[in-house]
């Protein structure tokens, strides 16, 4: 696949792996970087920031502030009840995405 074409895929798929990173548990933006690090969604704060501000606008995370034993306080984000249901919408359509990929294939 031409790299422009998996590069605009991975963009689009970055938000929902975010969902997931975050329905494990509160989670802190480094925790979110550590996660994606080792992976073909590998992001920095400059890009992270800015999607999980729009994904708390449209209501898909809040987070709470906490002290943090290593400096000033933190946000750590969660999961709404519409994040929820995004994500498991999501899934859903993948499962059925890779299906019918499978089916065509053969």
């Amino acid at each position: 696949m031409h790299p422009s074409k998996l590069g605009q895929l991975r963009k689009g798929l970055l938000e929902f792996l975010i969902l997931d990173v975050v329905s494990t548990g509160d989670v802190y933006v480094a925790d979110i970087i550590d996660r994606l690090a080792s992976t073909d969604f590998a992001t920095r704060e400059g890009t992270l920031y800015p999607l999980l501000s729009t994904m708390r606008r449209e209501g898909l995370l809040d987070y709470d502030w906490r002290e943090s034993v290593a400096g000033p306080p933190r946000k750590y984000y969660r999961l709404t009840d519409l994040g929820r249901e995004h994500l498991a919408e999501f899934r859903a359509y993948w499962d059925s995405l890779t299906r019918l990929i499978d089916e065509l294939g053969r």
